[in-house]
């Protein structure tokens, strides 16, 4: 697949973001196409600095900036400022994710970016959105985790709450920043007319609790954490074997008979206290410990050798080592081989999009060091 074939080509995007968020979202659009312009402070993206390093660089700051072309430009320096107004004027999207009131320092307000460059598409992440009492409070993704509800109903119980185990505020802040682009790009074929995006990390955390609001909203109950369980479907979770845990998803009442049937005891799948998924929910302590006891008398690796064959929903709790020796994920190109001038070995993580136009590229592109691309960028963009 030829660049020029890519679905965003001839995009270009002047990003000015930091560390995940902006450059996670950055990131999917240069993987379809976009000619991403990272502009740098003198000291570079904070993520530079960020282990564990390989070879002097930061893996971390490699992982989110592939295939992006970077610049140093200082916004306090006029000539450099007048450098970053020729890239506005070039430019389909403007990206940031400073502190609300930033890049307004900068003489970049909202109402003068509309002005002079009328067909430019704006995108802003923060942590709690342009409007609202707390706009002006910085925030990081530990911050919207807690705040967002997300972290009160992920752990074993009430007294021992967890962090989702990635950053989920910032990445489900650059998903959402992807999705609001690509619909500004939409709008501006129909009327020519650039606009904004205001993106509250807060607001995303809000907007992934599944159905946690509705429920509470019904029964007036404040959802908790259930470690591995599900809080609507029954057995959909982490069971044990005679050697660990494997994980189970029963989704409906005939998927379940039919487990019940595969390990050996029909009896549970009648029993009066489980015949339909909302009583399997009301007694799920009951009915983990019938199910147990069955699959503590074989090792998981017989339990999802069985499962599987018979089309129930199972797995292993794979390690992040167990994915680099997992054949559907090497089938999928979900782990890529990264390399540079330095970097000659580093895996990183594929592009999850596959679109039938597009072929699977094996490897990645090269994450820029800092400033790297300042020759060709002033030239090309014809900026002295």
């Amino acid at each position: 697949m030829t660049e020029n074939k890519l679905p965003l080509f001839g995009i270009v995007v002047l990003d000015l973001t930091n560390v995940l968020s902006g450059p996670f979202a950055t990131q999917i659009l240069s993987d379809m196409g976009a000619e991403v312009i990272k502009v740098e402070k003198p000291s570079g993206d904070d993520s530079r600095n960020f282990g564990p390093f390989i070879k002097g660089k930061s893996s971390y700051f490699i992982s989110l900036n592939k295939g992006k072309k970077s610049i140093v430009l200082d916004l306090n320096d006029n000539e450099e400022k007048t450098y970053f107004k020729k890239l506005l004027g070039q430019s389909d999207v403007l990206i940031d994710n400073f502190k609300p009131g930033t890049i307004e320092k900068f003489g970049f307000s909202q109402k003068y970016l509309s002005k002079e460059y009328p067909k430019l598409i704006q995108a802003k992440i923060s942590g709690f959105g342009e409007t609202g009492p707390m706009k002006s409070f910085p925030a990081y993704d530990m911050i919207v985790q807690a705040m967002g509800g997300i972290m009160s109903i992920t752990g074993n119980n009430k007294n021992q709450l967890c962090r989702v185990g990635t950053s989920i505020g910032d990445i489900t802040a650059g998903l959402y920043t992807v999705i609001g682009i690509l619909l500004q790009l939409i709008y501006r074929n129909k009327t020519k007319l650039g606009s904004r995006l205001d993106l509250s990390m807060l607001d995303c955390q809000v907007a992934i609790l599944e159905n946690a609001i509705s429920r509470y909203s019904v029964e007036k109950k404040i959802p908790e954490p259930l470690g591995t369980d599900h809080p609507s479907i029954t057995p959909f979770g982490a069971f044990e074997t005679l050697n660990g845990s494997l994980v189970i998803a029963i989704g409906n009442d005939k998927m379940f008979y039919r487990f019940c049937k595969i390990i050996g005891d029909e009896k549970i799948a009648q029993n009066k206290l489980f015949i339909t998924n909302d009583l399997r929910n009301k007694n799920l302590n009951l009915l983990r410990k019938q199910i147990e006891i069955i699959l503590t008398k074989k090792k998981k690796e017989f339990w999802i050798k069985k499962l599987q064959e018979n089309q129930i929903p199972c797995s292993h709790i794979n390690t992040v080592k167990d994915l680099f020796n997992n054949k559907q994920i090497e089938n999928r190109g979900m782990i890529k081989n990264y390399s540079d001038d330095v970097v000659k070995s580093l895996k990183v993580s594929g592009n999850p999009i596959k679109l039938s136009f597009l072929k699977n590229n094996k490897k990645s592109f090269k994450a820029p060091d800092l400033d790297e691309n300042r020759n060709y960028i002033l030239r090309h963009f014809k900026l002295i």
